[in-house]
């Protein structure tokens, strides 16, 4: 999960809840508004939202702004910090999706899937403690789920002014796991709820199901190719660890928050096969080397490609303190155990503890993420999972209880970390469909008859609706 364990690494002032169940206000488009007032400077009008900037898209206005959140939603006396929003405006009487990836905001305009599928507006919202949504002075103990999805309350509670019909949250992996927190806090807020491969480690010493998924998935040809590699590059530690050695030279890696340059190199070929299954298919084994005939060149590239020699450096790990941060306090991490490698490794799956800097006091409490789970089994009320077949991260997933009303767990097949409602099987593809434009009140009298009939209201934009799996070198989710 350092891949995507890295895992396992939500927009202006006070005000009080605003219910989005059932809201059937109208309101005006950006093109003619009824107030009379530009979509911009009705944003703007909200205490404490600035504009960073707007760019251009055709169909939308698309903005870029920040908005002033306080550091500690129980002391809100207590410190203010600046945090990045963006918003594809596309008209005041259409829902709209609040989208969070957990990390870092992207500024490039895109729509997330549910967002095309209801013709909507889209607002983003980066997590806090990612920088530069950061407070100054950082005080760690500000970053957990509640505080987190008090910030996406406050966001949703300002725009709920302007933009009045239904909205979803959504997000993919730990945006999934985002948006999924969000509901349980504030569970009169949204619509509904469509989280992508949403990881749930209830139980952080408890990791057999990792264990268990590595010895099915893909094929036994896939897995044991994997294997052989990542163990080849173990007995191989010396003349690799050299190249690795001489890379880091070259880019003026270093490695205090990990320690040492052989504790990153391992953590990187530990990472290989979770990896391999996190972002690519079967399909893509026959790139793998054949370990007994690979030269040293090709092991080394092939681990890099997959799992990045750049990212347990402190280079690449200052980006993702706030993740480790989590992971370590709230969240979990997976320790699979890959008996294959035998006793060639030296230090096994390193805790989060091992990549966030000494000076930041971590203490875990194991009860959140099992009252999360126990919320979600009893509680859950329109809420989608989606994973994927392929995905390690799918191992632990959400699961629903009996009292849940209206939710579902759907699995792609063949997927990974990409899985989404397009690549459901045709009868489940449409049913999801049909849910979400029902839950965000855009469902057409055929859907509302026969699901069967779903499809998203827009058509495909290539640059929109990009959905790249954002592939860092990293085991994160």
């Amino acid at each position: 999960m350092r891949k995507a364990l890295r895992w396992l690494l939500t927009l202006v002032v006070l005000i009080g809840t605003v219910s989005a169940a059932g809201s059937t206000a109208g309101a005006a488009t950006a093109a003619e508004p009824a107030t009379g007032t530009d979509i911009k400077d009705r944003i703007l009008a909200i205490p404490g939202m600035s504009l960073i900037e707007e760019k251009p898209y055709p169909g939308y206005r698309y903005f870029v702004l920040n908005y002033t959140q306080p550091v500690d939603h129980r002391h809100p006396d207590k410190g203010t910090f600046k945090q990045r929003i963006t918003l594809l405006h596309k008209d005041t009487n259409r829902p709209t999706v609040f989208f969070t990836s957990g990390y870092n905001v992207s500024t490039t305009p895109r729509r997330s899937e549910p967002t095309a599928i209801i013709d909507g507006n889209q607002v983003s919202l980066e997590y806090r403690f990612f920088t530069p949504s950061r407070p100054d002075p950082a005080n760690w103990s500000k970053l957990d789920i509640w505080q987190a999805a008090s910030d996406q309350h406050r966001v949703f509670t300002a725009l709920k002014k302007v933009y009045a019909k239904n909205w979803l949250a959504t997000g993919g992996s730990k945006g999934g796991m985002t948006a999924t927190y969000y509901e349980r806090f504030y569970p009169r807020d949204m619509d509904g709820i469509v989280a992508y491969v949403a990881p749930n480690d209830v139980v952080n010493q408890e990791d057999s199901a990792y264990d268990r998924f590595f010895t099915k998935v893909g094929t036994k040809e896939c897995r044991d190719k994997l294997n052989a590699v990542q163990r080849e590059a173990l007995v191989r530690r010396e003349p690799l660890e050299a190249r690795y050695q001489a890379a880091a030279a070259t880019e003026g890696y270093t490695f205090t928050t990990v320690g040492s340059l052989d504790k990153a190199y391992e953590a990187v070929v530990l990472d290989y096969v979770w990896a391999f299954w996190q972002y690519s298919l079967v399909a893509d084994c026959e790139a793998i080397p054949v370990a007994a005939t690979a030269t040293d060149q090709e092991i080394y590239d092939s681990i890099d490609a997959i799992s990045g020699f750049s990212f347990y450096t402190d280079q690449g790990l200052g980006t993702y303190t706030p993740y480790y941060y989590q992971a370590g306090t709230e969240l979990g991490s997976p320790d699979i155990k890959q008996p294959h490698l035998g006793n060639l490794s030296r230090y096994g799956y390193q805790p989060p503890r091992n990549f966030v800097p000494r000076d930041i006091p971590m203490h875990f409490k194991p009860w959140v993420m099992d009252d999360v789970d126990s919320w979600v089994r009893h509680n859950a009320r329109r809420m989608m999972f989606v994973y994927g077949q392929n995905d390690p991260w799918g191992a632990e997933q959400f699961r629903l209880g009996r009292t849940a009303r209206d939710s579902y767990v759907y699995v792609a097949p063949g997927a990974n970390h990409g899985a989404n409602v397009a690549g459901l099987v045709a009868e489940q593809k449409a049913k999801a469909t049909a849910s979400i434009l029902k839950w965000a009140g855009v469902a057409p009298a055929a859907v509302q008859e026969d699901a069967a009939k779903a499809k998203p209201l827009t058509t495909y934009d290539a640059k929109l609706d990009k959905r790249d799996i954002e592939r860092e070198p990293t085991l994160r989710p």
